[in-house]
């Protein structure tokens, strides 16, 4: 059975996006930098295969934090953090360019903001693994994706209320990553110890602050990071929807009810860490993260389908395929606590095989929707396909 239905091909021949970026810093300084680089792409070359480049170059970030810090809790080479500031800078380049060669190109498409921010929801757990690296932040990487993960999901459940994405005068995609390209520049001269030490060392303009136990500097960042990032951001989300379903006189609960799985992965992915006995979020943070944050995508490519094709609002129950895997792994951690600490299968195993079920998944919704979607618009996915005029 496909992902789209002829009411749903009939949605996708109407689509326009609609976005507004109030940045100051993009309107100044990025915007005009990404009008002219967009130029060193010749006509021929899809955006989509821009968007894809992008997306590799935080693939190969992630790698690099694994390569030089298995654990996430062990400094790597300076050289390193430069790679990964430069390598995120390039995905962010590429990420806003993409759009400009499919105007340039007379090429936009339903597809193209679908495999862009599909692509942007698995960056977050890639560049995730590169900033725990960075940061020698070990097991807390994972709260980092969740930080990252919380406010990309509720501003895509916005998107599919208001129909237009409005990103703030201080937003994630572009204030955000800069700050954190930043921060991998930085550490290339202050060094990783930098973010583990006690935040008192790392700023000594804070030596002064009384009673507060020794607190690494990166649990300051990820405090001060939820109360002025996330909270605000997510109660402006709330409440746009908020404004939309009441206009409309439609049901609160019903949008509500499309925030269940993404509660539901985040949640049985904290009880598993909470009772495993081999402390996954500790040993395992690639396999943990990656497998944790394909399931993600899954979960927002789906929600940017329903909106593509226009489909009821509402919880959509194909969005708990992502869910299968967790009560096994939850029944497999308490089974330790039933034979002395030794789960039934080894915690290594069920991991592995979690990756593999979501990374299964997700190619197969990604695949099928690309088939689908070149199918009834009539264009390619790596091929430039002009509108007639």
């Amino acid at each position: 059975m496909g992902y789209i239905g002829h009411h749903g091909i009939a949605a996708l021949h109407k689509y326009k996006y609609s976005g507004v970026d109030n940045s100051l810093v993009a309107k100044y300084i990025l915007q005009p930098f990404w009008s002219r680089f967009v130029n060193i792409f010749p006509l021929w070359v899809p955006p989509n295969m821009i968007t894809l480049t992008g997306f590799v170059f935080v693939l190969l970030s992630a790698l690099l934090g694994y390569i030089y810090s298995p654990h996430l809790d062990t400094a790597p080479p300076r050289w390193v953090h430069f790679a990964h500031g430069m390598l995120l800078f390039l995905y962010q380049t590429f990420d806003a360019v993409d759009g400009k060669q499919a105007r340039r190109t007379n090429s936009s498409s339903p597809l193209g903001e679908l495999f862009d921010h599909g692509c942007d929801a698995l960056a977050c757990a890639f560049e995730t693994l590169a900033f725990g690296s960075t940061s020698m932040c070990g097991r807390t990487t994972f709260w980092f994706w969740i930080i990252a993960a919380i406010p990309f999901y509720c501003a895509t459940w916005e998107h599919f209320f208001t129909n237009t994405l409005i990103l703030p005068v201080v937003n994630g995609p572009t204030e955000g990553l800069m700050l954190i390209y930043l921060c991998h520049f930085l550490t290339f001269f202050m060094g990783a110890e930098w973010w583990a030490q006690d935040f008192r060392k790392s700023i000594p303009l804070l030596s002064w602050v009384p009673f507060l136990p020794e607190i690494p500097f990166y649990g300051v960042v990820l405090f001060l990071m939820i109360i002025f990032a996330v909270i605000p951001t997510v109660g402006s989300n709330v409440s746009n929807v908020q404004k939309v379903v009441r206009a409309r006189k439609g049901s609160m609960l019903l949008a509500l009810a499309m925030l269940f799985p993404f509660i539901l992965l985040v949640g049985g992915v904290l009880i598993w860490c909470y009772l495993s006995p081999s402390d996954i979020m500790g040993n395992y943070p690639h396999l943990l993260i990656t497998g944790t944050g394909m399931a993600f995508g899954f979960l927002v490519g789906r929600m940017i389908l329903a909106h593509l094709c226009d489909e009821p609002k509402g919880l959509k129950t194909g969005m708990c395929m992502s869910l299968l895997f967790l009560p096994l792994a939850i029944a497999n951690a308490l089974t330790a606590r039933l034979n002395d600490g030794t789960p039934l299968i080894d915690e290594f195993v069920i991991l592995l095989m979690f990756c593999a079920y979501t990374v299964g998944l997700y190619f197969h919704f990604a695949t099928s929707v690309i088939h689908e979607i070149t199918n009834a618009l009539g264009i390619y996915c790596f091929r430039i396909t002009r509108k007639e005029a």
